[in-house]
């Protein structure tokens, strides 16, 4: 089994829209609220680097990704999602995988998020305005919520097998799909997603393994 490790350095790019910026090589795509009962606290996300990755402020929920990190076939992708501080209302965040055509209308990616609230979230996103639930907002005991200081750690995994996906939480499998229904969904580039509103994550350890 090999092992690509997200970053060895983390040196903000220099340019990048609004205040947004993403880790050299990585780019973003702001998806701001079109609710107006639910609307983005400020009008920007931003990125500071952290020991072992970055940590993301939002505004606008965002997806982050290097067009080089693309994974197919048998793998699994992981990371830590550390809360330092929860939002005022149940936000996700987690990892984007099997993602294509991520700075276009066509934009298509799945995702695997936790919320502050104990519940997790599987999702395909298959274009502007599509987006199709493969498992809804569930709760479930292996999500860690905020402590009496609104900090909370996750490990999540997702492991993409020839048979079936598995979706795992702090080492316990949530959820499993048969990999026969996502022929081909799998394959392609991965990363984060940061919904709105949420004022520190901090993703550390991002990695895909084969």
């Amino acid at each position: 089994m090999t092992r690509r490790t997200l970053m060895a350095a983390l040196v903000l790019a220099t340019t990048a829209p609004l205040a947004a910026q993403a880790p050299a090589g990585w780019q973003m795509r702001l998806d701001r609220s079109t609710s107006a009962t639910d609307p983005d606290d400020v009008p920007e996300v931003t990125v500071t680097p952290a020991a072992d990755g970055f940590q993301v402020a939002t505004g606008p929920a965002v997806v982050m990704w290097n067009p080089a990190n693309t994974a197919d076939g048998p793998y699994t992708i992981r990371g830590t999602f550390r809360m330092l501080e929860p939002s005022g209302h149940t936000n996700y965040y987690g990892l984007v995988y099997g993602g294509g055509d991520l700075d276009s209308s066509s934009q298509n990616y799945l995702y695997f998020l936790v919320g502050q609230n104990g519940s997790y979230i599987l999702k395909h996103r298959a274009n502007d305005e599509v987006v199709h639930d493969i498992m809804g907002r569930t709760m479930h005991e292996a999500v860690a919520m905020p402590d009496d200081n609104g900090q909370s750690a996750n490990d999540l995994e997702v492991r993409v097998g020839a048979d079936e996906i598995e979706y795992v939480i702090n080492g316990t499998v949530v959820h499993t799909t048969p990999n026969s229904g996502m022929a081909g969904l799998t394959d392609g580039i991965w990363g984060v997603r940061v919904n709105h509103q949420l004022p520190a994550i901090v993703v550390e350890g991002l990695e895909v393994m084969r």
